[in-house]
């Protein structure tokens, strides 16, 4: 039997050519007994391959299960099995390492013996880790000396490319066997290069001296011999040069692949100890990820237990929602919910979720939680959501069951521009040591393979931009087909472009490297060190893991979604300033619900800045649509995404909306999955349901199934469940034609589907920018003006739209102004919107800041405003630029003129005259008025709207002429004609 104990994967960025599982389902169809994932200072790509050793054994069991039942053994395969004939019975275990790099040792591969050894490498690659910027990692000798119980080492001397007996790796191994005693190993590994006899002699003579063993390796960088090319191409890419140029950083040949028992021994020829013991070295390891026992904080305060604290916050909180008292049904469910929780012994979680919602409470940042467990009436009481868990029509045991055992999953979403004080908040509570963010495996596109491909095999630039033209989101480079190649001028035939095509296929969807996620947070009771690295990440204070959310989900690790939301920020500021300027004090909650004139704005499609309806999409549905209630809003926010569109669910939904469709169900247990969205699936939650009820599916299968649908982008598998589900739905009696109609559309979740618990909270937040705009347009444009960059809209179209709604708008003014835009007394009882400074391109806030504060009773002149704000004097010609100082009866050019007349270093006024003391009398300048087109220019090209004139009311006389009339020049009536190539600066349309 033999062991590879030395595997380096994709997830040694840019060094290996193959994916953990790929390396997994191999060596499952050699028949090697055990293999370790053991890539460079980081075992990111070790729960891939667990995952697959998994799902290759639940691949067995099932082929076991089949033949049994059918008395029948041999390549014949039920549909739906995927299990190759090698494969029967082989099923590979996985041993947890990673190859250590030291900056003054030779590399040495680590394996865990137990889960004490597990938490001890962790500990050392997060030591390496945390000493070096993200990306890299600094390890020494010492650091392996002080932290290296429990781990089997496997010295590589070869990987110094010295010859063997020099360098300092003898008196690496010497330190190492006097500090671990019997756990170091001397590596042997082919290199094909026709010595390797007489290395391994060499190598094991130096062994018999040291008095330790030799083990075999393949050291392989691939699974198959066929990656050898991708090989040298991650190289290069890895270099930053062509692959022609690679010399000898490029492989040799196909041999550095993973091997069965057979050809080690044929390598390894007269050395076949060193093959055996790599086998016994595996059986000693049993180590395995499946030891790893999340432990979630206790959450435990002030001697009162988790499930009691629980339980009398959850009181506590309905006593404040419902403040007239909650109805029998509302504490039905409150208990029905608490009793469940408590079986399943989430109630910690449920805690720091309340908890990190009340800290943001107490620092007034806007939150609303949403995610499958989110709409329940606990965390309606717990003030994680705002949404009554009386309005939806979920049921909780979907999101938290007791028969799946699936963790909970509740995402809060902050405001965008403090989420950063609650990120900090985690940090401080439980310590940098208990909580880290999880990673996001950025993955090759093919846009970026393209682009990157292309350069190592050295095509022009004009070859790969005109490559990536024809390719748009997950679109297989295959799709190029040979016309098309013609038509932008390539040779589809040429040797080179075939081979970057094919290479680029290859390379599609491999990791690029680490990022950190958007708020996923990993919080344990225990260390977090050692359960999984931690690393800095690129921003400054954010240490994250190297695991992404799949991976921690794999491992039945909860985690915590700390995300952002520009909407958050922009209804947090329209409350603060309905509470100064109204004396009205609202939340998310209380504002008054169902308001028809709400539903009315919705239906006329005004939804310009309002949450997730302002597309274009969204505003051509919703007069179809024509939403009168909330659950109304649900469907909205889920129907109009690539899912539902993708899978023809829009128009047979408005058809039966309408009455133009009768409301049917193939039967009365998909009537009850169906009934609510009149026989559509337009929810996540519904497909998996029809999955169950109507295809039969166990919950294992609906749960891969669920796992297929969220993570389309890297894998897009859900259709490699057609069979099972099809010939379910047959087994139950529907027709084919409605079975196919079923699975397609549950195809289209897998191009972005939405969760029903999902689409509910964001409905609310549809629900409250729209109240905000039909009762507080002036406010709401404020409010949404404050909060950018967000959204669909630019601040032109958002200021136009606010004075389309009767808002007085008023311009930056020098005296008026300040940092945010702010409303203001309009003089006729009302309030105006007055723009800020935050308006102009390239005026920061602190130069606002001083602006406004050295302001006092006003300034009086544009050197008054230099002398006494000190700004310099670039600042105050971008100030005359936006045309502030028209309150001082100067326009912008006159304005900009004495900007420029500013000079840093001037004398202070007393000694500005001339040698007798008189002051300098400079003759007036003759300035030519500027015409309306030109004004409109400078604003768009100052401040990226204007006040005075749409460009376009510039030219409609002349782009419409009267009937009869000959076409007349394309210019404005007055003066010339304004030079609208500058409103390339609006990044488009203007308006």
């Amino acid at each position: 039997m033999f062991a590879e104990l030395n595997i380096t994967s994709n997830f040694s960025f840019l060094k290996g050519a193959s994916h953990p599982e790929e390396y997994m389902s191999r060596a499952a169809a050699l028949g090697i007994e055990a293999i370790a994932i053991a890539d460079e200072n980081t075992v990111a790509g070790i729960v891939r391959a667990y995952a697959q050793a998994r799902d290759i054994a639940r691949q067995v069991r099932e082929r076991q299960a089949w033949e049994a039942a059918n008395d029948q053994i041999g390549p014949a395969l039920p549909a739906g099995l995927r299990v190759a004939p090698a494969t029967l019975y082989a099923t590979p275990r996985l041993i947890p390492a990673a190859r250590l790099v030291f900056a003054d040792a030779c590399d040495i591969t680590a394996l865990p013996e137990n889960r004490a050894g597990w938490g001890a490498l962790c500990r050392l690659l997060s030591t390496g880790r945390q000493r070096a910027e993200k990306g890299a990692c600094d390890l020494r000798q010492q650091d392996l000396l002080e932290g290296g119980c429990g781990l089997q080492l496997i010295l590589w001397p070869q990987a110094q490319g010295v010859p063997c007996g020099a360098g300092g790796w003898v008196q690496t191994a010497r330190q190492l066997t006097h500090r671990f005693g019997g756990k170091i190993h001397i590596g042997l590994f082919p290199q094909y290069d026709g010595r390797d006899p007489q290395r391994f002699a060499d190598l094991t003579e130096q062994a018999r001296r040291l008095g330790l063993p030799t083990v075999a390796s393949a050291a392989p960088v691939m699974h198959h011999g066929a990656r050898r090319k991708l090989a040298d191409v991650v190289t290069a890419i890895r270099a930053g040069c062509r692959v022609d140029d690679l010399g000898r950083d490029a492989l040799p040949n196909s041999e550095a692949r993973l091997r069965s028992e057979a050809e080690m021994r044929r390598l390894f020829k007269g050395f076949d100890s060193a093959v055996d013991r790599a086998h016994t070295l595996a059986q000693s390891l049993q180590f395995s990820l499946d030891e790893l026992r999340y432990e979630y904080p206790s959450e435990i305060a002030e001697n009162e237990t988790p499930s009691g604290r629980l339980r009398r916050l959850a009181y506590e909180g309905l006593a404040w929602r419902y403040p007239a008292g909650a109805s029998d049904k509302v504490h039905r469910l409150l208990e029905h919910e608490l009793t469940l929780i408590g079986k399943l012994k989430y109630e910690p979680y449920f805690l720091t979720v309340r908890d990190i919602v009340a800290f943001a409470r107490s620092r007034d940042i806007l939150c609303q939680g949403r995610g499958s467990a989110a709409n329940s009436v606990v965390c309606y009481c717990l003030g994680v959501t705002s949404v009554s868990p009386e309005i939806g029509t979920m049921v909780f045991e979907r999101f938290v069951s007791e028969a799946r055992n699936e963790p909970p999953d509740i995402d809060v979403d902050f405001e965008h521009e403090r989420r950063e004080e609650v990120i900090q908040h985690i940090y401080e509570r439980y310590g940098r040591h208990r909580a880290g963010l999880c990673a996001t495996v950025v993955h090759y596109r093919v846009k970026r393979a393209i682009r990157e491909v292309g350069r190592a095999m050295g095509l022009s630039e004009d070859t790969i931009s005109a490559l990536s033209s024809q390719l748009w989101g997950f679109f297989s480079t295959k799709g190029i087909e040979a016309e098309r190649m013609a038509e932008i001028g390539l040779d589809a035939n040429d040797r080179r472009l075939q081979q970057t095509l094919a290479l680029v296929h290859e390379i599609n969807g491999f990791p690029r490297h680490l990022s950190q996620h958007v708020g996923g947070f990993v919080i344990t009771e225990g260390r977090l060190d050692e359960l999984v690295p931690i690393e800095n990440a690129t921003m400054e204070g954010r240490t994250v893991i190297c695991w992404d959310k799949d991976d921690i989900e794999a491992l039945g690790i909860l985690k915590v979604d700390v995300l952002s939301l520009g909407m958050l920020t922009c209804i947090r500021k329209a409350f603060d300033l309905m509470q100064m300027h109204h004396n009205v004090s609202h939340t998310l909650a209380s504002l008054p619900p169902e308001d028809p004139a709400v539903y009315d704005m919705l239906c006329r499609a005004d939804s310009i800045g309002v949450f997730q309806v302002e597309s274009r999409a969204q505003m051509n549905f919703l007069p179809r649509m024509r939403p009168r209630c909330f659950y109304d809003l649900v469907i909205e926010v889920a129907i109009i995404r690539p899912g539902p569109i993708q899978g023809d669910m829009v128009h047979p939904y408005i058809r039966r909306r309408n009455g133009e469709e009768e409301v049917s169900f193939p039967s009365d247990e998909l009537g009850e999955v169906l009934g609510k969205t009149l026989g559509v699936p337009l929810f996540q939650e519904q497909a998996m349901q029809i999955a169950i009820v109507g295809a039969g599916f166990t919950p294992d299968q609906a749960d891969r199934l669920r796992r297929s649908l969220a993570t389309f982008k890297k894998h897009g598998n859900v259709s490699e469940f057609k069979n099972l589900f099809l010939r379910g739905m047959k087994r139950k009696g529907y027709d084919d034609d409605f079975a196919e109609r079923c699975f397609s559309q549950i195809e289209g979740f897998g191009s972005y589907g939405f969760p029903e618990s999902h689409a509910a909270s964001f409905a609310l937040l549809v629900y409250a920018s729209s109240w905000i705009k039909c009762h507080h347009p002036g406010i709401f444009a404020c409010a949404l003006l404050n909060s950018q960059p967000m959204g669909f809209y630019a601040p032109a179209q958002i200021v136009r739209d606010a004075r389309e709604h009767g808002v007085d708008v008023r311009p930056i003014c020098i005296n008026a102004s300040f940092w945010d835009n702010v409303m203001e007394p309009d003089g006729r009882g009302g309030l105006a919107l007055r723009l800020g400074f935050r308006q102009i391109k390239g005026i920061s806030e602190e130069d606002a800041t001083w602006l406004t504060a050295a302001r006092g009773n006003g300034y009086r002149s544009v050197r008054d405003v230099w002398r006494r704000a000190g700004l310099q004097p670039v600042m105050i010609e971008r100030l005359a630029e936006a045309d502030v100082f028209a309150a001082l009866d100067l326009n912008r050019r006159a304005a900009l003129w004495e900007a420029k007349a500013l000079v840093p270093g001037a004398p202070l006024p007393l000694f500005a005259g001339d040698i007798d003391g008189e002051a300098i009398d400079e003759p007036a300048a003759l300035l030519p008025e500027m015409t309306l087109g030109e004004e409109v220019v400078e604003d768009y090209v100052a401040m990226r709207l204007t006040l005075r004139a749409h460009p376009m009311a510039l030219l409609r006389h002349r782009l419409t002429p009267q009937p009869g009339a000959s076409p007349a020049p394309l210019a404005p009536a007055e003066g010339k004609a304004p030079d609208l190539s500058k409103l390339s600066y609006t990044r488009g349309n203007p308006d």
